[in-house]
């Protein structure tokens, strides 16, 4: 697909006021290594006459900042998704108030090989850094181009394949959820889990992240039980993880499947009083489960309440409407961009600055980036009652002896 680049810089645009933006956090104890990045055979080292400039700017090098979002998905939803990220960029560039941040857009189109023609027009102009893609493949198409250049992904996709070796996912992925839910169980006194999985790409993942986050615990894992996008396959899964004896079950899925499962386990004898359900950030923003009496008194792991809403009031003023659901992580990602411009200029996003094990503060809360690309982030645990989610354990605000 055609990639069209669309440049937005500071003039002609209306100064918005400051809102939250990733911060650093509190340094824990020093590392005895910094953290090296992937060896670059063609790096974009020094500013060259032929980068990006637009009028307006300061003197000097601008902060060249490539977006790669899909624009001209042949998706209408993932084409407006792509819109409200792009907006909320442009709300973080405003907001860290830094003159010389250059926005240089390009379309990842339905990803793939679109995504790297996409990433080989921002390098050309001289991007020190991409934030984006939205897709996994997309991802995988655009990884190695930047990395030959010495230039690091700000990804947004939820696939931790994708991710490593100058590639950093964003996103929420459900292996944090898992980890904080189980442990914050254990931490409560259970020691049996099971679990009810879908046959789908996120129960893929979900799986081997609940056996390690049970290991993890000093657990013991009593069942696993795999089933089908249908409500009516539930009752033999959900019978089996019954009569395990587990005093503990994670139910990784949200909708009207969670809502069929919940009332079954209680007819099968694991009612509310005997074993603690768990879920993943899939049961937030669902008013319809406070009503499901089965999952009263039930944890579940997510963004602390409310988190967003300065960022989604900014936005709304703004642009007047309500932000993406995913839009957050385009302003993190500028906002963390800003953040470390200051340097050098190509010597600026190095590996070492990008994973400070103290992590930054974004509009969700707290988060880091791991060894492997992916990304740590500072979860609540919420008992899910009638009247909705109360929260029975805050998210942390720093790594210092935090424990997911």
């Amino acid at each position: 697909m055609r990639s069209i680049t669309r440049p937005f810089a500071i003039a002609g645009l209306l100064a918005i006021a400051a809102c939250a933006a990733p911060q650093k956090m509190p340094a824990p104890p020093p590392l005895t290594e910094a953290p090296r990045g992937p060896v670059a055979a063609n790096p974009l080292d020094s500013d060259q006459p032929n980068y990006m400039r637009l009028p307006g700017l300061p003197d000097g090098t601008p902060v060249r900042v490539g977006i790669i979002l899909p624009f001209g998905s042949s998706s209408a939803p993932t084409r407006a998704l792509a819109q409200s990220m792009m907006k909320a960029a442009q709300l973080a560039m405003f907001d860290a108030g830094n003159r010389s941040v250059l926005l240089m857009t390009a379309d990842e189109g339905n990803g793939g090989a679109g995504a790297a023609i996409a990433a080989q027009q921002l390098l050309a102009q001289g991007a020190e850094v991409i934030v984006g893609p939205l897709f996994g493949p997309s991802v995988s198409a655009v990884a190695p181009i930047a990395r030959d250049r010495g230039v690091p992904v700000l990804a947004f996709s939820t696939e931790k394949n994708v991710a490593g070796n100058g590639a950093y996912l964003l996103s929420f992925l459900p292996q944090n959820e898992v980890r904080r839910v189980v442990s914050y169980a254990a931490a409560n006194g259970h020691r049996q889990f099971a679990a009810l999985i879908p046959q789908s790409t996120y129960g893929d993942v979900t799986l081997p992240a609940f056996q390690d986050a049970v290991a993890t615990a000093h657990g013991a894992v009593t069942d696993v039980e795999r089933y089908p996008a249908n409500a009516g396959a539930v009752s033999g899964p959900s019978k089996a993880v019954a009569q395990s004896g587990a005093d503990a079950v994670l139910i990784a899925q949200g909708g009207v499947m969670l809502r069929a499962i919940a009332p079954t386990l209680s007819l099968d004898g694991m009612t509310r009083d005997k074993v603690k359900l768990l879920g993943t950030g899939l049961w937030d923003d669902d008013p319809a489960l406070m009503r499901e009496s089965a999952l009263q008194g039930s944890w579940y792991a997510a963004p602390a309440p409310n988190a967003d809403a300065q960022f989604v009031a900014k936005y709304r003023g703004t642009f007047g409407t309500a932000p993406a659901q995913l839009a957050s992580l385009a302003y993190d990602a500028v906002a963390l961009v800003a953040l470390l411009s200051p340097g050098t200029p190509y010597h600026r996003f190095t590996t070492a600055a990008l994973m400070d094990p103290n992590g930054f503060a974004g509009v969700n809360g707290i988060f880091r980036f791991n060894a492997d690309g992916t990304s740590e982030r500072g979860l609540a645990v919420l008992e899910m009652t009638g009247n909705g989610p109360v929260v029975v354990s805050p998210a942390p605000t720093t790594f210092l002896r935090a424990a997911f």
